[in-house]
């Protein structure tokens, strides 16, 4: 067995969103520990994804740096194209260089589908989707001319997953499945440019479970570890889902069926009519791709 080598950030500099808690703030420590200059992004919002306080993020990184590591905090608002691009703009023009982005911020809001209203909507269509992308355009240029990046975006098993559904998160499970939506399309554009670009799917005790400080399980610093490896440079594929849960990974993504001639012929059910598609739908329902990968 080969010996296994340390995973380094020296030298580098990335932004972590939500990192004044929970896994942010793990994703935070575990890459400044390794090396890495790490700008701590927290608007410090209520559970509800509504007002600010600099003070979260500020109190976070002063512990961080009260133990050696190379942190600095930013609060500003990033619920808009411009200003996500000025946080990236304030990064290259003090360090001149972003290597890795990790969007992470985000919270949940349960409501019945009679009552979303269309501010709800956007809300959490900003921080989960619109956001990540302001934010890769803003650093695409630098990175590209850097000979690459990573960046690493986040979904949720409450979207991937029919069964892991919750009544109450409709708005919560189409932002998180358009979020994976940008992560497919942004590898496929990066790839020639050595930007790799995945998702993490991560559960872990949090502030949104109601947990302040150390969980008694499924700790935060259990999913950094992947994290981690998904922003750094022994991560070379993009395009990926990271299940990370209680120190367990599980790399995924839909993959098409062998021979498929993409749209023409799906190598599937043949069927020429309503009758024919009832009669046939256990065979054409039947799972047939191993969505692992």
């Amino acid at each position: 067995m080969k010996p296994i080598s340390l995973v380094s950030f020296a030298g580098q500099v990335g932004l972590v969103t939500g990192a004044a808690g929970g896994l942010g703030l793990a994703y935070s420590r575990l890459l400044a520990e390794r090396g890495a200059h790490v700008v701590m992004h927290d608007i410090g919002a209520g559970l509800d994804g509504t007002g600010s306080d600099p003070q979260r993020i500020g109190q976070c990184v002063q512990a961080l740096q009260a133990q050696g590591l190379a942190v600095e905090a930013a609060s500003g608002a990033i619920d808009q194209r411009e200003s996500c691009h000025a946080l990236v703009r304030d990064i290259l023009q003090r360090h001149g260089r972003l290597d890795f982005l990790i969007h992470n911020a985000g919270w949940v809001a349960y409501q019945g589908v009679e009552s979303i209203d269309d501010a709800a909507l956007e809300q959490m269509l900003c921080v989960a989707a619109k956001t990540p992308l302001w934010l890769a355009q803003a650093a695409w240029p630098a990175m590209r001319e850097a000979g690459g990046g990573r960046i690493v975006i986040t979904t949720s098993d409450r979207a991937l997953y029919p069964q892991y559904a919750q009544r109450g998160l409709s708005a919560y499970a189409m932002a998180k499945l358009a979020a994976q939506g940008l992560v497919n399309v942004l590898a496929l554009e990066g790839a020639e440019h050595g930007i790799v670009v995945n998702a993490v799917s991560p559960v872990a005790k949090t502030r949104m479970w109601g947990i302040e400080g150390e969980p008694d399980e499924l700790h935060p610093a259990a999913v950094a570890t992947g994290v981690a490896f998904l922003a750094s440079t022994r991560c070379r594929q993009g395009g990926w889902i990271l299940r990370a849960s209680n120190g367990q990974f599980r790399a995924l993504r839909l993959q098409e069926a062998e021979h498929v001639a993409y749209p023409r012929d799906l190598r599937a059910v043949q069927a020429d009519s309503i009758e024919s598609v009832a009669l046939q739908w256990p065979a054409i329902a039947r799972p047939s791709v191993d969505a692992r990968g």
